[in-house]
């Protein structure tokens, strides 16, 4: 599906929400109450690319993929990696539980090949672990991974929450010519990538097995002084409202929450 995409059920994704808030220049904790933006959809030729998986209630989770040959546990707590020459590289993004909610404290173990394809398997060069912040964010500096025999492009992680299990996966380049042959790449692993300052910019999301609620719990309310809008109820593309004095017309059908406001929300109400 793509990302920019309804689910179906009438009801806009939390995803198209939150990137078209932010898209529109708002705040990120005025307009999601503390819920941080999704990955972005960084192309080159301009074109979006289908983010993975979906953060919305129910969806996926991210891929579990083989461990590989070359994991080392132990790495060192460290969130930077150029040990040594190639194309700079800095990876971003959020951990999500079920409700799409971010999680903090997530352990991300990262490991990856050098710019001549090879693994450090004495010591632990371009081998790091972070955790996320209170956000659910996390970054990684680095530099593109080399290319060595039968395979693409790609970073591996460990992604585990505190008491969770453990999601093994990989997380690879677009438009790489051996993610056409190498056996295991997979689509839905895409970071997306940009080039910049003379390095790249990359970024995912992952959406790990963590029981959530799903999400803030809209909360009826009084109506506020001269308007009609409230949280807790169900509006349709169209529907008006008025809120401060001023009147909204919906532009996407969601149920309304307290920080969801016509005027903190452009994607959601437009002055009409």
């Amino acid at each position: 599906m793509d990302s920019e995409s309804n689910t179906g059920t009438g009801h806009v994704s939390r995803k198209a929400v939150l990137r078209a808030a932010l898209a529109a220049g708002m705040a990120a904790p005025a307009v999601l109450m503390g819920v941080p933006a999704l990955a972005r959809t960084l192309t080159d030729g301009g074109t979006p690319l289908d983010l993975t998986p979906e953060c919305d209630d129910g969806d996926d989770l991210t891929l579990p993929q083989m461990e590989g040959p070359y994991f080392k546990p132990n790495s060192p707590l460290r969130s930077s990696l150029p040990d040594g020459a190639g194309t700079r590289l800095t990876v971003s993004g959020y951990v999500f539980g079920r409700a799409c909610r971010p999680v903090s404290g997530v352990l991300l173990d990262f490991w990856q090949a050098d710019n001549n394809g090879a693994y450090d398997n004495t010591g632990f060069k371009f081998r790091g672990h972070q955790f996320t912040g209170a956000d659910g964010s996390f970054k990684l500096t680095t530099i593109v991974p080399g290319l060595y025999p039968g395979r693409t492009r790609h970073l591996h992680v460990k992604v585990q929450a505190p008491g969770r299990p453990i999601l093994t996966t990989q997380l690879y380049f677009p438009n790489e010519p051996r993610n056409n042959t190498d056996t295991i790449f997979d689509p839905r692993l895409l970071m997306t990538v940009r080039d910049a300052g003379g390095g790249r910019e990359a970024a995912f999301d992952f959406v790990i097995d963590v029981p959530q609620n799903p999400g803030p719990t809209p909360t009826a309310t009084t109506t506020p002084p001269g308007g009609t809008w409230a949280a807790g109820r169900a509006y349709a593309a169209g529907d008006r409202v008025t809120y401060g004095g001023v009147g909204y017309v919906c532009l996407q059908a969601h149920t309304a929450i307290t920080g969801w406001e016509p005027p903190n929300v452009p994607a959601l109400w437009r002055v009409g």
